[in-house]
């Protein structure tokens, strides 16, 4: 199973900054990134639509400039990451999932991407109609479709718009689910698990990975307990 570190590593560094980055593709196969876009149009990593969480700013990221964000601290001095930081960051080291948690700005992350030197990567969203453009930009590129609402049919509604894999909550993750879309040819990876008896139970019903806040305690788990 692939290891993805959620937020690069949100349980050992400050979420989806390029220190947590870091600390993440020490031990998963990817990292998993959150993407928004500033008010002057620049992709930003950051997974709230707003600022406080996070940041000791305030009010939406959309509405805040590219040197408005950057002079916010994003936990233990950090600053929001721009994607093509990222980018660089993971270039010939990991894999990379990037989030598009909002529809309109998926030109400028696959110009992006298609720039870089990452190699393996995967586009997921909630939004059906980002990952249709994804493809259509980038007819290439994985993409995947992430859930955690029931679906009459998860498995159609990925291979509609032309997704690779399936990305559902963990509680919406089920061994017949896993088959059905094993069967058309479609990957699994579920969010978020942090508990020995989740990695277990995901070793056992097939997925393809997952994604954990802690990918170092994953890694550890299966290369102790899973042959």
């Amino acid at each position: 199973m692939l290891i993805i570190g959620h937020r690069g590593a949100r349980a050992l560094e400050p979420e989806n900054t390029l220190r947590a980055v870091r600390r993440g593709m020490e031990c998963a196969d990817f990292v998993e990134v959150d993407v928004r876009r500033s008010k002057d149009g620049i992709p930003m990593v950051i997974h709230d639509a707003t600022l406080e969480r996070t940041t000791n700013g305030s009010g939406l990221v959309a509405d805040h400039t590219i040197e408005e964000l950057k002079d916010l601290d994003a936990g233990a001095g950090e600053t929001i990451p721009m994607l093509y930081e990222v980018l660089d960051l993971v270039e010939g080291k990991s894999g990379l999932f990037v989030e598009v948690k909002e529809a309109g700005y998926e030109e400028d992350v696959c110009s992006l991407l298609e720039d870089s030197g990452v190699l393996a990567y995967f586009v997921v969203s909630f939004q059906r109609e980002s990952i249709r453009r994804v493809k259509e930009l980038l007819p290439d590129a994985k993409t995947g479709l992430i859930f955690s609402r029931i679906d009459r049919d998860p498995v159609r509604t990925a291979l509609s718009i032309r997704a690779d894999a399936l990305l559902p909550r963990w509680d919406r993750t089920t061994e017949d689910l896993v088959y059905r879309a094993h069967r058309d040819r479609l990957l699994v990876f579920s969010w978020t698990l942090n508990t020995r008896e989740e990695y277990g139970r995901a070793a056992a019903i097939g997925i393809d990975g997952f994604a954990s806040d802690d990918p170092c305690a994953a890694r550890d788990y299966l290369q102790r307990e899973v042959q």
